[in-house]
């Protein structure tokens, strides 16, 4: 399969702060990639870099044989980027800012009223549609995000904690039709917290520590290298990113509160 994103020796600070410490990474199409780790461990960082918001300090990240950094117009027409925390006109209604977004997208008029029917649809939104961003909920916000995203199909999709906040329903089509659009050829990058989520989510996985990738792969593969950590994501990922304090640490903490 072709790599769609190929990084190698990626590094991004901020002040004395390392985000990324020399990154490789490759993704093909097709395939629901996760980007795991905890807070400040680079996962953020290294998906604006991918979608052409941040620039990389040093090393070669190509995304459909693209540099970023030379070409992030092009990029953002092929990319749909979902961040942790939506950024939206508040005072548009939700209607409107579909409308304006399939606008700067050049989207045909009978296409839009096609991809927005189906999408307001499926995330529960067509009694919200007319209603205006700033009041509805975040995971209504967060899922208008989500269709603003889509509604070009691009060729990469990037979710950035994207169900933050959305109801167990819409989570669901979403995770359905992420597997759907990788079947299709598409790539997804797709980063979360909720690690049960990223275990029936994703093919493959990479999870970052302090900015590094440490461990990568589908979960079967990582489960054999990392015998003796358990059987599911969280205990793996606990043991890749905690250091030994952290298994006492809950415990002290109730004798304390005792």
């Amino acid at each position: 399969m072709e790599n769609v994103v190929a990084i190698a020796n990626l590094s991004k600070s901020y002040g004395n702060v390392r985000a990324l410490q020399d990154i490789s990474l490759n993704i093909p199409s097709g395939v629901v990639w996760g980007i795991l780790g905890p807070n400040g461990s680079g996962k953020t960082t290294l998906m604006r870099i991918v979608c052409a918001i941040t620039r990389r300090d040093s090393g070669s990240v190509k995304v459909l044989g693209m540099d970023p950094a030379e070409f992030p117009l092009k990029l953002k027409e092929v990319i749909g980027y979902v961040p942790e925390d939506p950024v939206l006109y508040e005072s548009m209604t939700a209607s409107e800012y579909l409308s304006f977004v399939a606008s700067v997208r050049k989207i045909d008029p009978a296409m839009y009223e096609k991809r927005t029917g189906a999408l307001f649809t499926a995330l529960e939104l067509k009694d919200y549609a007319n209603e205006p961003i700033g009041s509805l909920s975040f995971g209504n916000r967060q899922k208008v995000s989500i269709a603003s995203a889509l509604i070009h199909d691009p060729q990469i999709l990037v979710l950035d904690e994207a169900l933050k906040g959305v109801d167990p329903r819409s989570s669901r089509v979403v995770k359905d039709l992420v597997h759907a659009l990788a079947e299709r050829g598409k790539t997804i990058l797709f980063s979360t917290h909720v690690l049960e989520i990223a275990e029936s989510t994703c093919q493959k996985i990479s999870i970052l520590y302090h900015g590094k990738v440490v461990e990568e792969g589908s979960l079967e593969e990582i489960r054999s290298r990392e015998k003796g950590s358990g059987t599911n994501l969280e205990d793996i990922f606990l043991k890749l990113t905690s250091d030994d304090a952290i298994k006492s640490m809950g415990e002290d903490l109730a004798g304390i509160l005792g």
